[in-house]
């Protein structure tokens, strides 16, 4: 069994980081899809093992822009979500992910937490930890082909 905490668009916010420190630390890795990929580097204080990618608001990148990570029986393709236009419709990152062999696809940008199967493709934005919204990350957990993931919102402030 993997645990993987996946975070996007944390925009600065080290303390809503700081508040999920035992849940990180405890991971078998952290995904942050970008905005700000810095905070990527910063979380590696609470787990070494910190896939970064860069988002479309990343001056100074710190990771990939997209990548395949293997868990498991899993493929999973992340990228921040941008380049394939989320905001409109995901069919596009679905296909991407599709075309590399993934059966899972995580992707940030939007702020807004989903969940969601397209063409087999399972879409998982986790939200975003910014200082202006709804506070959310995504608690991933594989076991041998199998993804259970849970969006986990941190504060009561936007309910």
């Amino acid at each position: 069994m993997t645990t993987i905490t996946v975070l996007s668009d944390t925009h600065g916010n080290r303390k809503a980081i700081d508040r999920i420190a035992e849940i990180l630390k405890e991971s078998d890795m952290v995904i942050h899809l970008g905005d700000t990929s810095q905070d990527g580097d910063y979380i590696k204080k609470y787990n070494k093992n910190t896939y970064i990618i860069n988002g479309n608001c990343d001056v100074m990148p710190c990771g990939e822009r997209e990548m395949i990570i293997e868990a498991e029986n899993v493929k999973i393709f992340a990228c921040h979500g941008h380049l394939y236009s989320v905001k409109s419709s995901p069919s596009r990152l679905a296909a991407r992910a599709k075309e590399a062999g993934c059966t899972v696809a995580l992707y940030g940008h939007t702020h807004k937490a989903a969940e969601e199967e397209n063409d087999g493709v399972l879409l998982l934005n986790p939200g975003t930890m910014s200082r202006y919204s709804r506070n959310s990350y995504m608690y991933l957990v594989i076991n041998g082909n199998k993804t259970v993931a849970k969006i986990v919102y941190t504060d009561e402030e936007f309910l």
